[in-house]
């Protein structure tokens, strides 16, 4: 990687790091809050690209592992991949990897912003939230023995959050294209 891969990629792990100092958001009805972090992962993907992007991600998951308190809630340290929910945590590195990639295949600089938009936002629903639910939906059915149904049930809740954050995602993408146009490539 060249220095400037190695700035941004440490640049937007900052930023999922910053994105878990928000204060996450209780429903009351399930025990585990909306962060805002899974919009750092997809804009790791669709900024940086599949490789860097997923790179971006490792970084901020090798953090939390040495126990740095750099989750949502100051959370962080081993047990943390323990938990039911450590599935998400995994699935953030294949979310930024595909988001990235479809993102790297939909979209080039000869369309239109509106395509651009529309394909950076398909690109973060597919790698951000079917990828990232399918890894995190089927470790807590196992760890937590509810079973794919009532796990996959019980996600269904954070959708509407997460398509939301996939907009921002877009927007923000596109925003860079535009804004930054010397930013390298996104493969």
């Amino acid at each position: 990687m060249s220095t400037r891969d190695l700035v941004l990629t440490a640049l937007l792990a900052a930023i999922i790091v910053a994105l878990g100092l928000l204060p996450p958001i209780s429903l009351g009805f399930i025990p585990v809050p909306i962060t805002a972090q899974s919009l750092g992962v997809m804009m790791a993907g669709v900024v940086l690209g599949a490789r860097r992007g997923a790179i971006a991600v490792l970084i901020v998951l090798v953090l939390v592992a040495i126990g740095l308190p750099v989750l949502s809630g100051g959370r962080g340290g081993l047990a943390i991949f323990a938990a039911p929910t450590a599935g998400f945590l995994v699935g953030w590195i294949f979310a930024a990897f595909v988001t990235g990639y479809l993102s790297e295949r939909m979209v080039n600089h000869q369309q239109s912003g509106l395509v651009q938009t529309v394909s950076f936002f398909l690109a973060a629903m597919i790698g951000g939230i079917v990828v990232l639910y399918a890894f995190g939906i089927a470790y807590l059915a196992t760890a937590a023995g509810l079973g794919f149904q009532k796990a996959f049930v019980g996600s269904m809740a954070f959708i509407p959050g997460d398509v939301i954050k996939a907009f921002i995602a877009a927007l923000l993408g596109r925003a860079v294209m535009v804004g930054y146009p010397l930013l390298p490539s996104r493969a």
